[in-house]
């Protein structure tokens, strides 16, 4: 809607996970390079975790991209709440096996023949599950054991588990410590830090066609990273809204006043006591409370 607005070629602040606006952010490419190192070197279980909306589904989309390019098979499974037949008939159906895919065995025997076949040509396979917090006991036992399918080159299927810091305490819980030994590699997104999101802003929006942007001031920007505490799904939300209430106010800037209007309209929550800002007026604002005087009624 504001694109011509703004002089914007796409939507700069698009919810959807879009690796072609991937910000390599220190964090990011390390997680990417980590995904990317394990299934190269057949390491088996690789763990990906972090908070809501800190990018953990961009980054399997990225690795999907990678495994296209070299024509490597896998099956990337976006529902996790499923029982253990509905697992192994995805997991047939993902990666096209031959085979009754309502029969666990079947599948089984199908999914054997085709890693034998594809290790032999000295290829691997990748399974992926996104939210796999949510998976059940069941279920996750069902993955482990695929994980011990290997030759001695390595294992013949690498198991990519994505989810919520749940996922990482749930690997605490006893039943699950084989599965826990199991894990390689382990990858963990947290928020940006406040270079970081003023870095990504600034990058979405030059992707978006427009650069040396000037309708968020550097001190718009800090307070958008602290009420967002550095998640890049709320930033791409705050951002949004922020572009759409300067679009029917038909002004180029956004300020202060139409940041507290969004957040409040986002019903956002984060730390009601600030730290020390630089912008202008914070920092006044704190030095005149400074200054009040103590006084015993």
């Amino acid at each position: 809607m504001y694109n011509a607005f703004f002089g914007f070629s796409q939507n700069p602040f698009n919810m959807s996970p879009d690796p072609s606006f991937l910000f390599r952010s220190p964090q990011h490419e390390e997680a990417l390079a980590n995904l990317i190192y394990g299934v190269q070197s057949r390491k088996g279980f690789i763990v990906l975790t972090g908070e809501v909306g800190t990018g953990k589904t961009t980054m399997l989309e990225c690795l999907r991209d990678f495994l296209n390019a070299q024509q490597i098979a896998f099956a990337s499974l976006f529902n996790s709440r499923l029982s253990v037949e509905q697992f192994f008939e995805m997991l047939a159906y993902d990666l096209d096996l031959r085979c009754n895919r309502l029969s666990k065995t079947e599948v089984l025997l199908s999914l054997n023949n085709m890693l034998l076949e594809r290790a032999a040509a000295g290829r691997t396979t990748v399974l992926i599950v996104d939210e796999a917090h949510n998976l059940e006991w069941d279920v996750l036992e069902e993955i482990r054991l695929l994980g011990n399918l290997e030759n001695r080159r390595g294992k013949m299927l690498q198991i990519i588990l994505a989810g919520q810091q749940e996922l990482d305490r749930k690997m605490e819980a006893p039943e699950f410590r084989q599965l826990k030994q199991r894990i390689a590699l382990r990858c963990t997104l947290r928020g940006f830090n406040l270079q970081e999101a003023e870095a990504y802003i600034n990058s979405r929006m030059s992707r978006a066609g427009l650069k040396d942007q000037t309708i968020f001031t550097p001190e718009l920007m800090e307070e958008i990273h602290f009420r967002s505490q550095g998640i890049p799904r709320l930033i791409n939300a705050i951002c949004d809204n922020l572009l759409l209430t300067a679009f029917a106010m038909e002004t180029q800037t956004t300020t202060l006043t139409m940041l507290d209007e969004v957040t409040a309209d986002m019903r956002l929550d984060y730390p009601g006591e600030r730290p020390y800002r630089s912008a202008p007026g914070y920092a006044e604002s704190a030095v005149r409370q400074s200054q009040v005087p103590f006084r015993v009624e």
